[in-house]
């Protein structure tokens, strides 16, 4: 006896594993490109106040901390490699590898989070704060142009923390994620994490000459 599928019955399509994937990395694009349109806006703000006030937001850069500012680009650039090797590891199908990858990755960028906190406390405690109602001591009439600059600063680091704590959060998360995963499907999700951590290193790689060596 032959049946036939009932033609009032609406068949239900799933998507193919190619077809998540294309799904995934496009959305997973169209959410990095957003991101970086709200820092470049950011960014182009500053560098208009940058023209604007020249000398005091050189005077500005001068008091941050290089020597705290290069390490931090070091530790990041350091985790955007330990990032790589992780979906490497992914692709081979090495769980316990990818895993380890991204522990080293995470230790890092709160290594970063531990470094730019400890200069938050120093510029605070020298009176280069002028946010939270912080006060703020600037020797010069230039003190307002001074105090827009360390505004930039501590929103636009901030910002950049705050995505960093995000992806952190979701390398916590991959730990109990990939195991339910199989092969194919831990890849893809190391690859869309990979590609948030290395936007937000790549932010960093912008911010850190913008704001520390505007006349070094």
């Amino acid at each position: 006896m032959t049946t036939h599928p009932d033609p009032d019955v609406p068949v239900i399509e799933t998507e193919t594993d190619e077809e998540r994937e294309v799904s995934a990395s496009f959305g997973m694009w169209v959410f990095l490109v957003s991101e970086g349109m709200l820092f470049g806006g950011l960014v182009l703000a500053f560098l208009a106040m940058r023209l604007r006030f020249a000398p005091t937001f050189g005077d500005a850069s001068d008091r941050l901390s290089l020597p705290l500012g290069t390490l931090n680009t070091a530790v990041l650039l350091t985790s955007s490699l330990l990032m790589a090797e992780a979906h490497k590891a992914a692709e081979r199908g090495e769980a316990r590898t990818t895993r380890r990858f991204l522990a080293f990755t995470a230790v890092l960028g709160t290594v970063f989070l531990g470094i730019k906190g400890t200069e938050w406390l120093m510029e605070a405690s020298e009176g280069l704060a002028p946010v939270l109602g912080l006060p703020f001591h600037w020797d010069g009439e230039d003190a307002p142009q001074a105090a827009l600059f360390f505004r930039f600063y501590f929103g636009l680091t901030a910002l950049h923390a705050v995505h960093l704590i995000t992806g952190i959060g979701i390398i916590l998360a991959t730990f109990l994620i990939l195991p339910r995963r199989d092969p194919a499907g831990r890849e893809r999700w190391v690859r869309g994490l990979g590609l948030y951590w290395h936007f937000v290193d790549v932010v960093w790689v912008f911010l850190f000459p913008f704001l520390y060596l505007i006349q070094r």
